[in-house]
């Protein structure tokens, strides 16, 4: 039985390998476009060089400032797992720094997304494993707990569920149920193609712009 404050479950299901391949090639603009424009993580800034994240979400609730939880679910990290944290958006205390974020690559986790914030961010930016996060600050850690694995958290407004589909790019990242990815995937491919199709058109000076004054006056009359 798990004692109050502290809960843990097993690990959801991993996303296949393919489909991971397949959004690793879509921009993460694309995919949120074909989730209404609604989705994503507000507020998360990445902290390395550029590389697409792609993984499955092993989720985990923090007290602001303590990462014992963190520390419990590394011996739960399978290769492909993004470490998805709810550390409350607080930036008093450094949930993790370079030495956590080279274990946790050292494991197989494929990135990290900190609702809190970091440390050793001159050290983290010259790498590209995947590291977002809400903030900075030199302050470290406790490690007194408690905490939750495993369970729905929020991140910078967007909830995620274990298992959900973690994506990131230079734009932000986003979470996708595994239930909606391959309608995801298929959308945002056909968007890609569109808009391959306008920047062409810009190329050689045949871009549509005739819809601009139509919704101009509809606004004016509404």
């Amino acid at each position: 039985m798990n004692p109050i404050g502290w809960r843990e479950y097993e690990c959801a299901p991993q996303a296949a390998s393919a489909t991971l391949d397949a959004l690793r090639e879509l921009a993460v603009s694309l995919l949120s476009d074909n989730m209404a424009r609604a989705s994503g993580a507000v507020g998360l800034l990445p902290y390395h060089r550029p590389k697409p994240l792609a993984g499955s979400a092993l989720t985990i609730r923090t007290r602001p400032g303590d990462n014992l939880a963190i520390h419990r679910a590394f011996e739960l990290c399978r290769p492909g797992d993004v470490l998805v944290i709810d550390g409350a958006g607080d930036l008093t205390q450094a949930l993790m720094g370079e030495i956590m974020a080279t274990f946790a690559e050292s494991l197989g986790v494929r990135g990290l997304v900190i609702d809190g914030a970091i440390r050793d961010v001159g050290a983290l930016r010259q790498r590209d494993f995947p590291v977002y996060a809400r903030g900075v600050t030199h302050r470290g850690p406790y490690k007194n707990g408690p905490g939750e694995i495993n369970v729905p958290v929020t991140v910078g407004g967007m909830i995620v569920h274990p298992g959900d589909i973690i994506v990131g790019d230079e734009d932000g990242m986003l979470a996708i149920a595994p239930a909606d990815v391959d309608a995801v995937i298929e959308g945002a491919r056909r968007q890609q193609a569109k808009e391959a199709a306008a920047l062409a058109s810009i190329a050689d000076g045949s871009f549509d712009r005739a819809w601009v004054a139509p919704q101009r006056d509809r606004m004016m009359n509404t």
